[in-house]
């Protein structure tokens, strides 16, 4: 098992070094890896599709490779390979445009990209606020095509307007047919040609970046395809398996498929690492949220067995997030794993798989399960708690925490709203709610993430074919206010909440009884940095709640989500600033008394 780049080195035989159709001044070098094949041969636009004019010269370790003079970025080509199964004719592995999942690669220049990411600077960590986003249904008009990255494009400047700084795409590589969630991979280094290719990732990215909004790519590793997959069995060799790339035993078999790449062997790891760093460099993307880790570091998800581990793909991981570091170290990588392991948020240098931050299940699901019970005094604070703090080695920033994600709102589940009020997502008990968990998100430690049209209650649940309503950004603008003001809190807007991007937090207040939670979040402390949130999960009012304060003097009001503003059936039950008494409560020197509302939150700053 080996490490090296075989893309740094320069072999004997083709001109240009890499993996794939290597533009350069005199023609395309193409290289590609086939160690069971007799023979293999380019074919394509430049030659008529001759299947003799462009023979590949053997190089060592099973690499084939051989110049094109006169091919250019555009044309359509294919390696046809003589192997154990005789004459197949295989997409690039490596190819950077397709015509079709089951179609050709096409040359492409990567000097059309320019300098991808010149100029943007990625937003500090602390202050990252992330929208998930799903392409095909982000921006698009029902009974169409799905939505593609330039539809993306057009509704940019709502989440400029929602504040947000960060999108994370889900999975755009090609896949099969036009609608998907992107979780079946064909071509992993081919952007979907339904969605614009890689002319239309290109302009997404250099759009977000002028608008200041850093882009994610969701990757997929724990397994490709399974259909109109041509790494399957590629050179003709597979005893009933997938052939070269693929583990050819029981390791094999993912939830998704028996089609688990074999993390063990060099080119398949190159490859992996290849494609992790070209998303990054090629296009300029500013961070990788990887698809469920936990299926690439054990074979069945179960990491406690040790017969499970599959040590090939926990290297390959530190591998490619060390590599990463060295690069573009400001760039973001996160693990999907929701085991809540801090070993994979840890640094490669003390023992861990070197990612950033994780999808927090210590949060999401406790957080849920809180909001949709129908009755209060089922509601535990004790549970919010934990929800709060849970930590991931003590560091805030290495969980991403959320209410929505594309998992948490479709297989059998819905959307918040939709679970909470099944027969009407509108209701005031939905919308109160879902943003009772939308406050937490943005006032809780970690790096706050929402999923599309959760900022104007999109109901039901997610699927690929539905695009997102975007009458209901009018017609629940108070919830969308909500979010907008929410993220604005979150990020500091106005410099009087630093302490919503700091790494402390102290739960000092939990009443089991009337179901009430509040916590004291700071950076450094002071004015404009103190912040406390308090949250009410019951269906009562309260005029004047008695709690601890961190310091006496001027807590300003910064929001009050039963605003009528809102909605226009919320009580807008009053709350003001708060003048805080150095009585001591809750463990704290200062205390005071504040209005809350049913399903509310306040959030409070100190003003000296």
């Amino acid at each position: 098992m080996a490490d090296e780049a075989t893309d740094h080195v320069r072999p004997a035989t083709g001109t240009a070094p890499g993996m794939g159709a290597l533009l350069h001044e005199a023609g395309v070098t193409f290289r590609v890896w086939a160690p069971h094949a007799r023979s293999v041969v380019v074919a394509g636009d430049f030659n008529a599709w001759s299947t003799t004019a462009n023979p590949l010269a053997h190089e060592a370790h099973g690499y084939w490779s051989g110049d094109v003079a006169g091919a250019v970025a555009g044309q359509k080509y294919r390696f046809v390979i003589d192997g154990p199964a005789g004459e197949v004719w295989r997409k690039d592995p490596y190819g950077r445009d397709v015509d079709h999942s089951n179609g050709n690669s096409i040359i492409v220049d990567p000097a059309a990209a320019g300098s991808p990411g010149a100029g943007f600077d990625m937003p500090p960590w602390h202050e990252l606020v992330i929208y998930e986003m799903h392409v095909g249904t982000y921006n698009d008009t029902p009974g169409g095509p799905p939505g593609d990255l330039r539809t993306a494009i057009e509704n940019l400047d709502h989440l400029v307007e929602l504040g947000v700084n960060a999108v994370q795409l889900m999975p755009c590589a090609e896949f099969p047919g036009a609608y998907s969630w992107g979780y079946n991979p064909s071509d992993i280094f081919a952007v979907e040609t339904d969605y614009g290719g890689t002319a239309g990732l290109r302009a997404f990215i250099e759009a977000a970046h002028a608008r200041g909004i850093a882009v994610i790519i969701d990757v997929v590793y724990n397994h490709l395809g399974p259909s109109d997959l041509d790494l399957w069995q590629f050179d003709g060799w597979g005893d009933q398996g997938g052939g070269i790339y693929f583990y050819n035993d029981w390791r094999a078999g993912t939830p998704w498929g028996h089609t688990r790449p074999d993390y063990g062997r060099g080119e398949v790891r190159q490859l992996l690492r290849d494609n992790a760093l070209y998303w990054l460099d090629t296009f300029g993307a500013d961070g990788l949220r990887w698809d469920m880790t936990l299926y690439i570091r054990s074979v069945h998800g179960n990491v406690r067995d040790a017969g499970q581990w599959l040590e090939a793909g926990w290297t390959l991981m530190r591998w490619i997030n060390d590599d990463i570091n060295a690069r573009s170290p400001w760039k973001i990588s996160i693990a999907e794993d929701l085991q809540d392991d801090p070993k994979v948020t840890r640094s490669t240098f003390d023992g861990g798989a070197g990612f950033d931050s994780q999808w927090a299940a210590n949060f999401v699901h406790p957080v849920r399960e809180t909001l949709v019970l129908t009755h209060d005094s089922d509601r535990s604070m004790w549970a919010i708690r934990d929800a709060i703090t849970s930590s991931f080695d003590g560091e805030a920033l290495k969980r991403v925490i959320y209410t929505e994600s594309h998992d948490e709102v479709a297989n059998g589940r819905a959307r918040l709203p939709h679970d909470i009020d099944v027969g009407d997502p509108g209701s005031w008990y939905a919308r109160k709610r879902s943003t009772l968990g939308a406050a937490l998100v943005f006032t809780a430690p970690g790096i706050p993430m929402l999923f599309q049209g959760q900022e104007f209650l999109e109901d039901e649940w997610f699927r690929d074919v539905d695009p997102l309503d975007w009458q209901k950004k009018e017609r629940f603008e108070g919830v969308f206010q909500l979010y907008r003001d929410l993220v604005r809190l979150r990020r500091n807007w106005w410099d009087d909440s630093r302490g919503l991007r700091g790494p402390h937090v102290h739960v000092f207040h939990v009443n089991d009884v009337d179901k009430v939670v509040a916590f004291h979040r700071w950076e450094r402390g002071g004015p404009g940095d103190d912040v406390v949130v308090v949250l009410s999960f019951a269906n009562r009012a309260h005029d004047g709640y008695h709690l601890g304060l961190p310091h006496a003097g001027h807590w300003r009001l910064r929001l009050n989500s039963d605003w009528r503003g809102y909605g226009d059936d919320y009580g807008d039950h009053p709350s003001y600033d708060v003048g805080a008494t150095d009585t001591p409560l809750d463990g704290l020197g200062a205390s005071g008394a504040v209005g809350l509302g049913p399903y509310s939150a306040v959030v409070l700053s100190y003003a000296g």
